[in-house]
């Protein structure tokens, strides 16, 4: 099978998608002639034109907006946010106007539109663009949050995204673009709000996704040398979230880390946590253990951000809590 890099799955899934959809279209700052802040629309203004392919002036309030009113009357947009941290500008037209739509309309209104672009660290740009939003847009009824690990999730999670009938904040990493990984040349999707488990284990559950799944996956080999066999599971999607997946690794493993990129207050791992001791308590030998990003803002030097976000010395040392070794 082809190796291609996390940008090229994402540029494929629009490409098919508009190809097979001409309601589909694309509009963000930088994304038609530029090629795209990260190179993920190149070529996509030669094939589309501009009436598909639009560059927006920095004015992510105004063009999220201009979405949503696209969804309202058929159209399919795809919202480019250069980062997520830009986001918090357009705030308002997600949660007030892309999720509560199709509520406050009697469900007259569907809003089939992504908003995607990257979320959290991408190594030394400080405390403002360096966050993680995923708990927060998943704190918001009428939201789909999906966060793809890799570039064959994110090409069959893209294309389903663009597809579905709700919005969908769709996450990636500046420092996933060039990853490559195996996807299949023919069509096909991955449906949203099923976790995949990567690996099986015995001893230990670990659970994360989109980048910092890198964290778990190392952390799983080292504990490997040390006889320790931890089942890991990509959630890919924190909205919905696949817990029976995750509950049912629990009933095997005992045991149970999560390793998230966000702040630990009200994060995805404290979601997760709830609902094994709701529903798994009986089968737990150890506390849940969060592994989490350091609740500060993070820092511009690589040391300060080695010590505030999760790794794999932290995460290790997690699996060796709850494992009482």
């Amino acid at each position: 099978m082809r190796e291609i890099q996390f940008r090229e799955a994402l540029r494929e899934a629009m490409q098919e998608e508009m190809r097979r959809d001409e309601s589909v279209f694309l509009m963000g700052e930088e994304v038609a002639e530029y090629n795209g802040a990260y190179k993920v629309s190149q070529g996509m203004l030669d094939e589309f034109s501009a009436k598909r392919v639009i560059d927006t002036p920095i004015t992510e309030l105004g063009f999220a907006g201009l979405g949503v009113g696209a969804a309202m009357n058929g159209l399919r947009p795809i919202i480019e946010f250069m980062t997520f941290n830009f986001s918090l500008v357009a705030i308002d037209q997600i949660i007030n106007s892309a999720a509560k739509m199709l509520f406050m309309s009697g469900g007259q209104f569907p809003i089939p539109m992504v908003f995607r672009g990257p979320t959290g660290n991408a190594g030394m740009l400080s405390a403002q663009h360096s966050q993680n939003f995923e708990n927060w847009f998943a704190n918001t009824p009428g939201l789909k949050v999906v966060v793809p690990a890799n570039p064959y999730d994110a090409k069959g999670l893209l294309k389903s995204s663009i597809r579905d009938n709700d919005p969908v904040i769709f996450m990636e990493s500046e420092l996933m673009y060039g990853d490559k990984g195996e996807v299949p040349e023919g069509e096909y999707l991955i449906p949203i709000g099923q976790a995949h488990v990567v690996q099986e284990g015995a001893d230990v559950t670990l659970v994360s996704f989109g980048k910092i799944l890198k964290v778990a996956q190392e952390a799983a080999n080292e504990l490997a040398k040390k006889g320790v066999a931890a089942e890991i599971i990509d959630l890919r999607t924190v909205r919905p979230i696949d817990y029976k997946t995750v509950v049912e690794s629990v009933k095997k493993t005992n045991r149970l880390v999560i390793v998230e990129e966000a702040w630990p207050v009200a994060s995805i791992a404290s979601e997760i946590s709830y609902h094994v001791q709701k529903y798994a308590f009986d089968y737990l030998d150890a506390p849940v253990h969060k592994v989490n990003s350091m609740d500060v803002p993070l820092g511009y030097a690589p040391t300060l951000i080695e010590a505030a976000l999760p790794n794999v010395k932290r995460t290790i040392e997690a699996v060796e809590a709850v494992m009482y070794r």
